[in-house]
């Protein structure tokens, strides 16, 4: 019997995926991101022991809103990954039982070629992309970006649906050539629905506190409406020279 180890769950989300989601958090990753609000989720064999069944029984009691909303089932993370072969099995089974749309959450560091299981009853992809710029990646998150990027590839190459999204930190992410080359990338892909930044935030300092660490970002303000905005346009300029290319 397949079980993951599971950190929480939110049974009305509204913004993983499209519609209503019901989103389960599993426990472990391998980057270590400094603005991180879920730094509790690290550790890999940490958190509630679930089977398949089990979590089918907490998503079953709002099928209707789910289903009306165009909504479904979105597993994030941690890193949802990790656990390829139990959250296969779980979308496996909304599809079977429900018909409901499977959603993604990934850093985008595990290798696609051994989660294609996973891969082939997922209907869409979120895809966080940290950084651009590979001694900035591994500076922001303690690993490289390659594989992050090579699993872009791979999605767009075979014919998957994807949102990229990036989260912004001032003084991390406001240079201007990282965000024109990030632009530059994501035009060359197939498949990107959507392109979202997400502002970085502190809502997850308290959790490193608890955990007795020190949080890297401290004093670090969450960026402007003005700030935003120039980083969407400079990766659309980004976007479109690749068009123009191809």
């Amino acid at each position: 019997m397949i079980k993951g180890h599971v950190h929480s769950l939110e049974t009305f989300g509204t913004v993983d995926g499209p519609g209503i989601r019901f989103v389960l958090f599993m426990q472990g990753c391998l980057m270590k991101c400094q603005y991180c609000h879920n730094p509790d989720t690290w550790g890999l064999n940490e958190g509630k022991e679930m089977t398949v069944e089990e979590a089918l029984s907490e998503i079953e009691p709002y099928i209707n809103y789910y289903r009306s909303s165009g909504g479904g089932l979105t597993v994030s993370g941690g890193e949802p990954s990790l656990q390829a072969r139990f959250v296969a099995e779980l979308f496996r089974e909304v599809k079977e039982r429900w018909n409901l749309h499977t959603t993604l959450d990934s850093n985008g560091f595990n290798d696609p070629d051994k989660i294609k299981d996973l891969l082939d009853v997922t209907d869409l992809v979120l895809l966080d992309i940290k950084h651009i710029n590979d001694e900035k990646h591994i500076k922001l998150t303690s690993k490289s970006n390659e594989k992050t990027l090579k699993t872009a590839q791979w999605l767009s190459e075979n014919g998957h649906k994807m949102w990229i999204r990036h989260v912004y930190v001032p003084g991390i992410h406001n240079q201007e050539e990282d965000l024109v080359q990030l632009g530059q990338f994501i035009g060359t892909l197939s498949g990107v629905e959507k392109f979202e930044i997400l502002p970085y935030h502190q809502m997850g300092v308290y959790k490193w506190e608890a955990l007795g660490k020190e949080y890297p970002l401290q004093g670090v303000p969450s960026p402007s409406e003005d700030e935003i905005q120039r980083a969407y346009r400079l990766i659309e300029a980004g976007r479109n020279q690749s068009y123009a290319v191809n």
